[in-house]
C-alpha cells in the first residue's frame, strides 16, 4: 500500500477512535461550557446557550452522564460548569461529585442557563457565552464533537479556527473501499494494538453493563433472553445494550466513531460476538475492526456529521462487512455486503438521542448480518434499481448525498415537531 495512503489511514483511526463517556452532544455542550467558564477565570453569573438544531435534537430525549438522572442543554451546561475538566476532552465530567449535582438541579431550576436554538449554522454547533458581571467568555464548537473553533474573552479573540481541518491532519475523502480492505490485511498490528485493543475493552464493558441489567427500554436486555442461542440475536443485542447503558446514564466511556459512541458501539460489538461463536484469533478480530472502522467512516464522510439519517445504518453496515472479514470473503462479498445493508434500511431517520437508538441499531445489525448471507451466497441488489449504482463507491455517494441534502427537510420538521412548533 502507499506509504502516504498508509499514513493516512493511521491517522484518520488515531483522530476518530476517542474516548468519551455519555452521549456526545450532552457531552459536547459540557465541555464547551468547561471550556467557557476556564477562559473566565472564575464562576459566572450566568450563561447563554445556543445550538444548532441536531443538538438540540440529540440532547433532548438522552441522559446526561454523572447528572443524577438530568435531561438537556442546560443540566449539561452547568455541570460542565461546576464540575466540567475541559483537559479531558469527551470525558469532561467524568469526574462529578453529588454536591455538583445538586447544585445543578439548583441553577437549573434558577434560569442560570439560557438556551437558545441558532439558525443557519451548520448541523453541529454550540455557541457558549459565560458572564460575571463586567466580564464575559464565549467558546464554540462547531463541525466536530470536540473541535472548539472560536474563543473569546471580554471582547478580544483568542482563537478562531472555524474547520477542524487545522487541528486534524486525516484527510478522509482519501477513503475508498479497495484501500481500505488492503490496508485491514498489510497494517502493521504494532501501529494499531493499543488502539483497538481499547475499543474492544471500553465498548464490551458498557455493553456488558446494557446487558446484565435494565438500562431505558432494555432492547438488548430483552433480545439476549429471548434468543440466547443464536449468534446474530447475541450480536445485535450486544450492540443494543451498549446504547442502552449509554443513553440512559451509564457513565462507562466509550470509544465512538465518526463523533458517535452508539456507532463505535456498533460497529465493535457484533464483530467480537462473531469472533467469539467463530474462535477467529485475536489479530484477526482487530483487523476486521479496523476495516469496519473505516467503512463506516468512509459512510459518514458523505452524509456529514449530524443529519436525518440515522448513524447506526452505517455503523451497523460496516459491521456486516467486519463480519464477511472475520469469514476469509474477498473484496467483492464484503463490497456487497455494504450494498445489500445500506440499501435496506437507509430510510431510518433520527429523531434524537434516546432510548429507541438501541432498537434502531439492532435493526441496522441485522440488516448487516442478512446483507453478509445475501452476498456469500451470491446475491446483491441489481445496479440501477433506486440508489443502487454502477458500483458500491458510487452506491455510497449517492445514499451520503440523501443524508446530506435530501434529508435536510426532514431534518427541520423533526426539529419544529419535537419543539412544539
Amino acid at each position: 500500500m502507499d506509504k502516504k495512503q498508509y499514513e493516512n489511514y493511521l491517522t484518520i483511526l488515531r483522530e476518530e477512535l476517542l474516548p468519551a463517556m455519555g452521549c456526545t452532544e450532552p457531552i459536547a455542550v459540557a465541555l464547551a461550557a468547561a471550556k467557557a467558564r476556564a477562559v473566565l477565570g472564575k464562576k459566572p453569573d450566568h450563561m447563554v446557550v445556543r445550538c444548532s438544531g441536531n443538538i438540540i435534537k440529540n440532547v433532548k430525549g438522552v441522559v446526561v452522564p454523572n447528572s443524577g438522572g438530568q435531561r438537556g442543554i442546560a443540566p449539561a451546561a452547568v455541570l460542565g460548569i461546576l464540575a466540567g475538566n475541559p483537559d479531558k476532552g469527551l470525558e469532561v465530567i467524568a469526574e462529578v461529585d453529588e454536591l455538583a449535582v445538586a447544585h445543578t438541579r439548583q441553577l437549573c431550576a434558577k434560569g442560570f442557563c439560557q438556551c437558545e436554538l441558532a439558525d443557519g449554522e451548520e448541523n453541529l454547533f454550540i455557541h457558549v457565552e459565560v458572564f460575571a458581571k463586567a466580564e464575559s467568555a464565549v467558546v464554540e464548537i462547531r463541525t466536530n464533537h470536540d473541535h472548539v473553533s472560536y474563543i473569546e474573552k471580554n471582547g478580544e479573540i483568542l482563537c478562531d479556527r472555524k474547520s477542524p481541518t487545522e487541528v486534524r491532519k486525516g484527510d478522509k475523502s482519501k477513503l475508498n473501499m479497495d484501500d481500505i480492505l488492503t490496508f485491514a490485511d498489510e497494517v502493521r498490528m504494532q501501529d494499531v494494538d493499543a488502539l483497538i485493543s481499547r475499543q474492544i475493552a471500553y465498548n464490551t464493558k458498557i455493553s456488558t453493563a446494557g446487558l446484565q441489567q435494565v438500562w431505558g427500554a432494555g432492547v438488548g436486555y430483552t433480545l439476549l433472553r429471548t434468543d440466547a442461542g443464536n449468534v446474530r440475536t447475541k450480536a445485535r443485542a450486544a450492540a443494543a445494550a451498549g446504547s442502552d447503558a449509554r443513553m440512559n446514564g451509564c457513565s462507562l466511556p466509550v470509544i465512538i466513531n465518526s463523533g458517535s459512541g452508539n456507532q463505535g458501539i456498533t460497529c465493535t460489538m457484533p464483530v467480537v460476538v462473531y469472533a467469539q461463536e467463530i474462535g477467529a484469533s485475536e489479530e484477526k478480530l482487530k483487523r476486521a475492526l479496523i476495516l469496519t472502522n473505516l467503512i463506516a467512516l468512509h459512510q459518514k464522510y458523505f452524509i456529514g456529521s449530524l443529519s436525518a439519517y440515522c448513524g447506526a445504518v452505517s455503523a451497523g453496515a460496516a459491521s456486516g462487512c467486519g463480519i464477511a472479514y472475520l469469514y476469509n470473503e474477498d473484496s467483492q462479498v464484503i463490497q456487497n455486503t455494504l450494498i445489500n445493508a445500506i440499501d435496506t434500511v437507509g430510510g431510518i431517520v433520527c429523531d434524537g438521542a434516546k432510548a429507541s437508538c438501541a432498537s434502531k441499531i439492532s435493526a441496522a445489525v441485522d440488516a448487516g448480518i442478512v446483507g453478509y448471507e445475501m452476498a456469500k451466497n451470491g446475491f446483491v441488489f441489481p445496479y440501477g434499481e433506486g440508489l443502487v449504482e454502477k458500483d458500491c463507491e458510487q452506491t455510497i455517494e449517492n445514499f451520503g448525498r440523501v443524508g446530506r441534502v435530501g434529508m435536510k427537510s426532514t431534518d427541520v420538521e423533526i426539529l419544529n415537531i419535537m419543539l412544539g412548533n
